[in-house]
């Protein structure tokens, strides 16, 4: 599956991210904060959301440093509805008309407690900015990439989405929920011009460990395994660019996630008795 898009990559199309008009939600930290500048980079302009003002200004400072492109700061809450549907109105009024590109990337980390311990507040809080801040930037924005005719979508999901790991119940649903909205969009979208990609990486060296709701020996686990084998946000942030302009659905950026969704997809049985041995082994604090 994977092999297949690396393949064809070369004989695909448009570079859409090249001086994009472009939304980027979690734009003030982390690899939402590398898109914005890799689309600065390729001579974008990007607007900069954030339910952090100070963060999302703080890149646009960044931006206005370098030699190409054009940030705005805006301040967005991805799980309130109606905050996303006025970022939709500034983006509009801002680029004078619809986005070309829009990546729905703000999410938290969570994790450490198995289900009946996690809690119905964590659960609402997790799925309402990782998932649901994923379906209001889709519902919102699809609609208007059509009337442009022309764009793309990147949605920011995790290989947790199909690794389904031990403690990790709420980050895994909201991330698998991510990516089957990322496969239907990209079927209903198959005969425009709007690609879709979905990013499904392993660990990454950001700031989700440490600013979301993970226990401390998770925590202090995720950090280690992203000190060890993790990417730089940058990489993944240019990685992940250069395959939506090669019209490539998924993006798993790392070979351990590439692993993973083979061993559990040709040995289903197996990984499970895996992943359970793996959860006796993992801190529950």
């Amino acid at each position: 599956m994977f092999g297949l898009d690396s393949v064809l990559d070369v004989f695909r199309g448009p570079r859409r991210t090249t001086d994009a008009k472009a939304v980027v939600t979690g734009a003030g930290s982390g690899i939402g904060r590398s898109f914005a500048l890799e689309l600065a980079r390729r001579g974008g302009e990007v607007i900069c959301a954030d339910i952090d003002a100070d963060r999302a200004a703080e890149t646009v400072a960044l931006i206005e440093a370098m030699p190409t492109g054009t940030g705005h700061a805006v301040r967005c809450d991805v799980s309130d509805r109606s905050a996303v549907e006025a970022l939709a109105e500034r983006a509009q009024e801002i680029f004078g008309g619809a986005p070309t590109l829009v990546i729905n990337n703000a999410g938290v980390g969570i994790g450490g407690k198995p289900v009946g311990d996690i809690g119905f507040e964590d659960w609402d809080w997790a799925l309402g900015i990782n998932l649901w801040g994923v379906v209001y930037g889709c519902e919102v924005f699809t609609p208007l990439l059509r009337e442009g005719g022309r764009g793309g979508i990147i949605n920011v999901a995790s290989a947790a989405g199909f690794a389904a790991a031990p403690t990790m119940a709420a980050y895994n649903v909201s991330k698998a929920g991510v990516m089957s909205l990322s496969e239907t969009l990209a079927a209903e979208l198959a005969n425009t011009d709007i690609a879709v990609t979905v990013l499904c990486p392993t660990f990454v060296r950001t700031n989700v460990f440490t600013d979301g709701r993970i226990t401390p020996g998770s925590m202090s686990l995720s950090q280690q395994l992203a000190r060890w084998t993790g990417l730089s946000a940058d990489n993944v942030a240019a990685r992940t660019l250069d395959a939506h302009d090669n019209g490539r659905l998924y993006m798993v950026p790392q070979i351990d996630a590439t692993v993973i969704w083979h061993l559990k997809r040709h040995f289903p049985a197996l990984y499970a008795r895996g992943a359970g041995l793996l959860g006796r082994v993992l801190p529950q604090n």
